[in-house]
């Protein structure tokens, strides 16, 4: 044994040879000393419990750069979403357009007025930009920026009901992902929960019998990520808001997805729209900026001013607020928006949402030969309709009509399907599909660079 532990190269050896010196240029003296001392170390051990060398022994230099590059890799991996849900929240939802990327480069290059006025040389507020426009977009009378919806809701509570009541149905109470739940949010920001009405109907009486002198907030929650069906009823913005008005009380609608735009326009599924509830009175309204909206991840409130100017002057606000990132590319896609005529091709979701399922065809077809010559003798390949969603937790519940490229083992063996999946998931960039009834479906909406999966994928 002791003549194995001998045959183990010196550091400095190792240093000088020739095979290490684009590895030393690329990754630095440093790091790739500490890397050979831990092939060393692991080396040793190896000899302890097995008396033998091992396996990649006679080959140093190209195992210490395997890993080396390995560990310089992005934890942030490109990758193709082929999985058929557009807005993936693991996959980071909304992809940002190129106006959105462009703004958020130039912010990252060169100083900005962040929170600098230019007419008066003070300090001005950084969401200053980008509320002016979401009050154009929206008929609001102010605006606020914090880094998530979740954010938006426990600031909008904290700030105008602490220690008071505030009213929810119970058909509304819901859990998002991450088990993040509207009950616990409540007990965070240190309200009390006041349920009223029933799982599948709620009525405007519910919310008048439970109004009393500790009643803080009337809170509507939009169910984006589930759906009731049958003997059903809910109170409306405008209903709440008359009743708000009757005993002087704010309403608040937590949206949660939020579009700024008509979907049906573009033959998607209804949903409603800041502006809309706007119109209705309501106080304050919260939406997501990474789903439906198609910009950067961020929690969007507008509504009164007066409110407004509670929720910045709250010392959660500062906790909570953006980055010169995230406002930069919030307001290059709102100004997308400006301009309607344009948007669904400048929007990246959208786009994608709205491709029709004929193209998706075709491009399933283009795609075929290459991948059946590769894969052909291994799997059965076909073209076959799909559902699309639109969200993981956005609208998961309504479906796209699509395309996908399945693959069924010849021999039957669900190992086999496992296997090429993770060989996927391990390649430079990952491809990512679903496997689903005996297959392994790759859904082409969200392709947009088929030249590039075939590159990966076809050796």
């Amino acid at each position: 044994m002791k003549n194995l532990y001998s045959q183990l190269p010196a550091i400095d050896n190792l240093l000088r040879d020739p095979a290490l010196q684009t590895l030393l240029t690329d990754a630095g003296t440093a790091l790739t000393t500490r890397q050979l001392r831990a092939m060393q170390q692991e080396a040793r051990e190896h000899i302890r419990l097995h008396q033998t060398l091992p396996d990649w022994h006679a080959n140093w230099p190209q195992e210490a750069q395997r890993r080396v590059q390995q560990q310089q890799q992005s934890a942030l991996r490109p990758v193709f979403n082929l999985t058929g849900t557009v807005l993936h929240t693991n996959l980071g939802r909304a992809q940002l357009s190129e106006h959105a990327i462009a703004a958020v480069d130039a912010c990252l290059r060169q100083p900005v007025t962040l929170e600098y006025a230019l007419d008066d040389a003070t300090r001005g507020h950084r969401d200053r930009a980008v509320s002016k426009l979401l009050c154009e977009l929206t008929g609001a009378e102010a605006a606020c920026i914090v880094n998530n919806n979740a954010a938006a809701v426990l600031l909008m509570l904290a700030s105008l009901a602490p220690g008071r009541e505030v009213i929810v149905s119970r058909g509304e109470l819901v859990e998002i992902g991450g088990a993040f739940r509207i009950p616990d949010v409540m007990r965070q920001a240190g309200c009390q929960l006041v349920e009223v009405g029933t799982t599948n109907r709620t009525h405007v009486k519910d919310y008048q019998g439970a109004i009393g002198e500790q009643t803080g907030l009337l809170m509507k929650v939009h169910t984006s990520n589930y759906h009731i069906e049958g003997f059903t009823h809910a109170v409306t913005e405008q209903e709440l808001v008359t009743l708000g008005e009757a005993h002087q009380l704010p309403v608040i609608t937590d949206l949660g997805s939020g579009s700024l735009i008509d979907m049906t326009a573009y033959g998607l599924p209804a949903e409603p729209m800041p502006q809309q509830l706007i119109a209705a009175g309501v106080s304050l309204v919260s939406f997501s900026g990474d789903k439906l909206l198609g910009g950067p991840q961020a929690g969007i409130i507008v509504g009164k001013q007066a409110l407004i100017d509670q929720l910045q002057l709250h010392p959660l606000k500062r906790a909570l607020r953006v980055d010169k990132m995230t406002l930069a590319a919030l307001e290059a896609t709102l100004q997308l928006y400006r301009q309607p005529e344009t948007l669904q091709e400048a929007l990246p979701t959208l786009r994608q949402l709205t491709r029709s399922s004929h193209a998706i065809l075709q491009q399933a077809e283009r795609l075929m030969p290459a991948l059946e010559q590769t894969y052909g003798g291994e799997f059965s390949l076909a073209i076959a309709a799909c559902s699309s969603q639109i969200g993981s937790g956005s609208l998961p519940v309504e479906r796209l009509p699509s395309f996908a490229i399945t693959f069924a083992p010849h021999n039957g063996h669900g190992g086999q399907l496992n296997a090429l999946a993770q060989r996927w998931r391990h390649l430079p960039r990952p491809v990512i599909g679903r496997i689903q009834e005996g297959k392994l479906w790759l859904d082409l909406r969200c392709l947009e660079d088929e030249a590039a999966l075939i590159r990966t994928l076809v050796p």
